[in-house]
């Protein structure tokens, strides 16, 4: 049994091939992260230990996580449940939160049905109940410009409502927005020539997505806050301390994400994609530290973050051995660093699953 794995009744349907896709999608070296803190040390007796592997030429000139075709397109069947209880009086609703969507639209309504957020007409029917996405709606799976669409709908009928709807900045919306705007531009990169159109594309970049992009959609993604606190709950795509380098503060990171898109300098938006592309500093030597040290800067007491597939963060994936007898079973959300850090991609690309979960965890 892992350290804090939590089991979360997201029925998936029938088993699907996975095994034989999952050899040669070990993580790169390039995606361990290094470096200072740029802004808010945390205090001495929790500073963080030097760590190796990540240094600042990295640019993700190269495929970054697996682009695995999952193969299966079945509608799955599903009972909502009831919808969550609101609050008495006029306060808030239950919170929730959902990792990494890359374009499994099929997936998330499953998900969000099971859980009594919205009906079996896609329609919002959870009340006053509060709904954070951590990012990376595109990419990979066959319908971002869907996902983005269902979860503009649902901001709007959950505020009609009483609650909300909310979404977080990923990796993967900087991508789309850079592939857009700045096509094959060259960018300043160490590592050569790089572009926002071939990362794009060596991360799972889909045309479909690209063809069905909208202003209102880039103008969406664009105004995305990349840092929140909720509930004691510090929110965040990554789980990198490179949100340091743009604010002490969470209104300045995000007042900082969405100035740096204004100005519209490649150069400044590929950095700024560079650093949130950066993953697994909250795990190993040091990993709680470098959680307590966004903690003491932006406040919350535990960290909830997607980006990195729980898979890889377990080491299930990928193995040096090259046992494919299994594939990535992931239950639900993991618990790690100390306890600090909870994380929420179930790795729907690679056959997981989409994770949608209430906070408080129930033991």
């Amino acid at each position: 049994m892992v350290e804090g794995s939590m089991t979360q009744g997201a029925g998936q349907g029938p088993e699907v091939e996975r095994t034989t896709t999952l050899r040669d999608f070990r993580v790169p070296a390039y995606v361990n992260e290094t470096g200072p803190y740029a802004h808010g040390m945390p205090p001495a007796e929790t500073a963080r230990p030097a760590r190796t592997g990540y240094s600042d030429a990295y640019t993700p000139t190269e495929r970054d996580l697996p682009v695995i075709n999952r193969g299966d397109t079945v509608q799955v069947a599903v009972d909502p449940a009831p919808a969550p209880a609101a609050q008495p009086g006029t306060g808030p609703g239950p919170l929730y939160v959902v990792g990494d969507v890359h374009g499994y639209l099929d997936q998330l309504v499953a998900a969000l049905q099971e859980k009594g957020l919205i009906g079996s007409a896609g329609q919002w029917c959870a009340g006053n109940a509060r709904l954070w996405f951590l990012g990376d709606f595109t990419d990979r799976g066959p319908d971002g410009i869907g996902v983005i669409d269902l979860v503009m709908r649902l901001s709007a009928e959950a505020a009609a409502a009483g609650g909300y709807c909310k979404a977080l900045m990923g990796n993967h919306e900087l991508l789309l927005l850079g592939a857009k705007r700045f096509g094959d531009t060259p960018v300043n990169s160490s590592a050569g020539t790089a572009t926002f159109q071939a990362a794009w594309l060596l991360n799972g970049g889909q045309k479909s997505d690209m063809d069905r992009l909208q202003d209102h959609h880039l103008q969406w993604m664009a105004r995305l806050d990349a840092v929140e606190e909720v509930n004691g709950y510090l929110l965040v795509h990554s789980d990198t301390t490179a949100y340091l380098d743009y604010g002490a503060s969470i209104e300045e990171v995000n007042d900082t994400v969405r100035e740096t898109l204004t100005r519209n300098d490649v150069n400044e938006v590929w950095d700024l994609f560079r650093k949130f592309t950066k993953r697994f500093s909250f795990r190993d030597e040091g990993g709680a530290d470098a959680v307590r040290s966004l903690l003491h800067t932006y406040g919350g007491t535990r960290i909830v973050h997607g980006h990195s597939p729980i898979p890889y963060l377990l080491g299930e994936v990928g193995s040096e051995d090259g046992d494919e007898s299994t594939g990535p079973v992931v239950e639900g959300p993991h618990v790690y660093a100390d306890g600090l850090a909870i994380a929420m991609d179930g790795g729907v690309t690679m056959a997981g699953k989409l994770l949608v979960q209430q906070l408080p965890l129930e033991n």
